[in-house]
């Protein structure tokens, strides 16, 4: 297992920023696609974003699209979600995610890794 750490979360206002990070530690996982899912309580686990091994392909969910941006730096083997104009619907734990493939990362279902998740809450 490789451990994911997610970092970043707290309380903020609707419309304020929040910025999480997500470190991989043990070992590298910079030919990884990795990803960002968030879940409330009594719902699925849904995607939010990913973002290839390289950086230079992203894809988002329709909910967050324009809003929130993913970006990596492998040399520090960490991914970043950026989000900007929170809605308190964004209320949610985020979970950092890697697999082998570009596919499997926008699943929930097989992910190779998982994060324990970190709470960001959206206050009207």
């Amino acid at each position: 297992q490789v451990p994911l750490v997610e970092s970043g979360g707290g309380l903020v206002q609707a419309g304020g920023s929040l910025r999480l990070s997500c470190a991989a530690s043990g070992r590298s996982l910079s030919n990884y696609p990795m990803g960002w899912f968030r879940q409330v309580p009594g719902k699925e686990r849904e995607f939010v974003a990913a973002i290839d091994w390289s950086g230079g392909t992203t894809r988002y969910a329709d909910s967050v699209k324009g809003r929130f941006t993913i970006s990596r730096d492998n040399f520090k083997s960490t991914v970043t979600l950026q989000m900007n104009s929170l809605k308190p619907e964004d209320t949610a734990v985020y979970y950092c995610a890697a697999d082998r493939t570009w596919g499997g990362v926008q699943i929930r279902s097989g992910m190779d890794y998982w994060g324990k998740g970190t709470l960001v809450t959206v206050s009207t």
